[in-house]
């Protein structure tokens, strides 16, 4: 049995991804990397991400197939084992260009699924 729900997993997805928007709001990219306390509040954000996204079971992913959960673990298991090959400059393109869309489809999923009603 799962430590943690799947809804309560997305919703800490959802979290995150609002935490990672509200630091960053209004930054450049090199304010962002020049921001170290910023910068890795931002990439354990991520961390939770990827870890969430990992435990959401299989066949839910599989209902929702255009959100990226692999991509989003994967991720995850860069920055907690392959830290080293993190570039900051790969992380703020992910916020700038990927983080308002998945947030618009695990929105729906919320809808849709009915969490947190």
């Amino acid at each position: 049995m799962p430590s943690r729900d799947w809804r309560l997993r997305i919703q800490d997805i959802v979290q995150s991804i609002a935490a990672i928007r509200q630091r960053t709001a209004g930054m450049t990219f090199e304010q962002f990397q020049g921001n170290e306390t910023i910068a890795k509040a931002v990439l354990y954000d991520f961390i939770i991400i990827g870890e969430a996204a990992i435990n959401v079971p299989s066949d839910i992913q599989s209902r929702y197939p255009d959100i990226p959960w692999r991509i989003m673990g994967d991720m995850r298991n860069v920055m907690a084992h392959e830290y080293f090959q993190v570039t900051l400059r790969i992380v703020w393109n992910t916020i700038e260009n990927d983080l308002p869309s998945l947030m618009q489809q695990l929105e729906e999923v919320i809808e849709h699924e009915g969490i947190g009603e």
